[in-house]
């Protein structure tokens, strides 16, 4: 299972500024948002990058492997906040890598990060490979008894009536 933390290790930004841009200039440079402990210190490393400019604008020019911030609102061209990196801490420190965070995020538009979380530690029940899988984690997990030899579980069909409690999404499922 990978965590944030490793994502974070992916995660970078090109930052030039837009007065370099407007006089047809792309200078700027890749900042991995590993190398930086926290938002000040990616923010001090970006102005340093471009301290011939007095009230540098930074411009974004591109971001790679920072899909979970993007969902959040939380990077853009001309944007950055600084819950990244607390955003990324929590996460690291919680048993579920970012695809988790993703996958409820993919299923409910404008969710903030704190309810995906709280979502996510009350309602997820693991990364399976179909319906089928996932209705047979829960017969063997969460049905109290053993059903005799002889009795016959129609798998497809009993997936189908249960996965209208729970939903799927990128392989992770959650309770509805």
């Amino acid at each position: 299972m990978t965590n944030l933390r490793n994502c974070l290790d992916t995660a970078s930004i090109y930052c030039g500024s837009y007065a370099k841009y407007n006089n047809g200039s792309l200078y700027g440079k890749w900042l991995n948002l590993s190398d930086y402990s926290n938002y000040d210190e990616l923010l001090e490393a970006m102005q340093e990058l471009h301290s011939d400019e007095q009230d540098c604008e930074f411009m974004l020019q591109d971001y790679e492997n920072c899909e979970l911030f993007e969902k959040l609102g939380l990077i853009g061209e001309s944007f950055l906040s600084p819950e990244i990196y607390n955003i990324a801490e929590q996460i690291n420190d919680s048993e579920y890598d970012s695809e988790v965070f993703e996958a409820v995020l993919d299923n409910f538009m404008g969710i903030d990060f704190q309810s995906a979380y709280e979502y996510v530690n009350n309602f997820y029940y693991g990364e399976y490979a179909n319906d089928i899988e996932f209705v047979e984690y829960l017969y063997e997990n969460d049905i109290p008894f053993n059903l005799p030899s002889f009795v016959v579980i129609d798998w497809e069909a009993t997936a189908r009536n249960i996965m209208y409690d729970y939903f799927e999404s990128n392989g992770h499922y959650f309770k509805s």
